[in-house]
């Protein structure tokens, strides 16, 4: 994904396996299909250039991260739990993070 959301347009499967090849080996047909099945599951977006897909997230890294962050706490119920794993969290986050999270937590209470 991370070479997905940096690249900034849509790669093809070859352009992945390339970018990926300095790091590890990985066969081509192992990059294809996680492509594809990152695209069955509405990760990424498939689009067919002539002979070939190119593949582009659908989501920003940012707003990726959000959702994986809000689905983990959904699976904490609501009450001292899910309270108990907010304080956790913020309490691991250091004091930039705690501080981002104070900015949100106001620009949300005051309606932008």
């Amino acid at each position: 994904m991370a070479h997905l959301w940096d690249a900034g347009a849509p790669l093809t499967v070859r352009q992945v396996h390339e970018q990926l090849s300095g790091a590890r080996s990985l066969a081509y047909t192992t990059v294809m299909t996680v492509l594809d099945r990152l695209a069955k599951k509405g990760v990424v977006r498939q689009e067919r250039a002539d002979r070939a897909y190119r593949y582009a997230p659908v989501q920003t890294r940012e707003e990726m991260t959000a959702a994986l962050m809000l689905d983990a706490l959904g699976a904490t119920p609501d009450g001292p739990a899910r309270d108990a794993a907010l304080v956790h969290f913020v309490g691991r986050v250091g004091p930039e993070g705690a501080a981002a999270l104070r900015a949100a937590l106001e620009r949300a209470g005051s309606g932008s």
